[in-house]
């Protein structure tokens, strides 16, 4: 068999949708490298502290997409980058489509305006799949309450917001066929994992490393 190739996988979704949890069981399951956005380096972890302040009012939402593109410029630059130039397989909480969902289309600022921005902040190096954890937004709010946490900035966001995010990831989704695959999250956090696990090999197979 041979060495798995560099391959960048990102799961998506809206808040309680179950993405981080599927990203870890994914990573664990091929052996991948696990990070998140933003986040996964020393620069985007204060960055994510800004971004996700529920104390923190008033962020515009082109100071917020700025702050998200220069959490991925850093991202690329000290972590996918270097993983995937070494045949790593990544596997990201979260990517730069999550910007086009809730900057481009929730915030109102634009895909084309949000994607360039993007696109030059990770110059121009974007997942290879993504894959969309899709679930209704009844069981996003009962999971985001079974947290027994207080909400951080964006999952305070209104239900107008979450359902905009939602719609934006469905769209992005439907132009990008050969980049997405649209995965049911509800259900047992175990079937869910089959789910992706089944997604991804189906799409990249034995660039991932497997069968193995």
């Amino acid at each position: 068999m041979s060495p798995p190739t560099g391959r960048w996988i990102a799961l998506e979704g809206g808040e309680g949708s179950g993405k981080s949890t599927q990203a870890r069981r994914l990573a664990e399951a091929l052996g991948a490298l696990l990070t998140r956005e933003p986040g996964g380096t020393a620069v985007g972890d204060r960055i994510r502290e800004l971004l996700l302040d529920p104390a923190l009012t008033g962020m515009d939402a082109r100071a917020e997409a700025l702050l998200m593109a220069a959490d991925r410029a850093q991202h690329v630059a000290e972590v996918v980058g270097p993983a995937l130039a070494a045949g790593r397989v990544v596997v990201s909480d979260r990517s730069a489509w999550s910007s086009l969902a809730y900057q481009g289309l929730a915030r109102g600022l634009g895909v084309e305006e949000v994607r360039r921005v993007s696109d030059w902040a990770m110059g121009g190096r974007w997942p290879d799949l993504a894959i969309l954890i899709d679930v209704p937004a009844a069981v996003a709010d009962a999971r985001l309450a079974a947290a027994g946490r207080a909400p951080d900035r964006l999952e305070a966001e209104g239900d107008g917001f979450h359902g905009r995010v939602r719609e934006g990831f469905a769209a992005i989704a439907a132009t990008a066929p050969d980049r997405w695959v649209v995965v049911d999250g509800d259900g047992p956090e175990e079937l869910v994992a089959e789910r992706v696990l089944g997604s991804v090999l189906a799409r990249l197979g034995p660039s991932v490393g497997w069968p193995r």
